[in-house]
């Protein structure tokens, strides 16, 4: 079972190292999530907000969105299974389907990295 505050906090560690105003990407990604304006349209449309990319700054907000997206992605029956913490993380970096493309794997290494930093164990 994912413990998501670990989570979120092992995905923010890699894409800001916690900063809420960062900006990277050449400027697409937003927040201490590293936030594209499509997968915020995804979650909002998905979760029935009214979220804007900018939203992606306030860290709590970008919490929610990101918990709204692998609500709508990372599930058994998508999967076919329970979702795991690569596939989450793996989500993140590469999609919908990131969890099923090699690109994501150094990602992954790095999350997996800090979540083990974190006490997660079993990955």
């Amino acid at each position: 079972m994912i413990d998501w505050a670990l989570l979120l906090a092992a995905l923010i560690a890699v894409e800001s190292s916690g900063d809420p105003n960062a900006i990277g990407d050449n400027g697409l990604a937003y927040g201490c999530l590293q936030l594209h304006s499509a997968y915020v349209q995804d979650a909002a449309e998905y979760a029935r907000q009214d979220w804007t990319h900018e939203d992606a700054f306030d860290p709590e907000t970008a919490k929610q969105i990101v918990r709204a997206y692998m609500a709508r992605y990372a599930t058994e029956k998508r999967l076919g299974r329970e979702p795991t913490y690569s596939d989450v993380a793996r989500m993140h970096n590469g999609g919908p389907n990131g969890s099923k493309k090699a690109a994501t794997d150094k990602y992954w290494q790095k999350v997996k990295k800090k979540l083990e930093q974190l006490g997660v164990q079993g990955l």
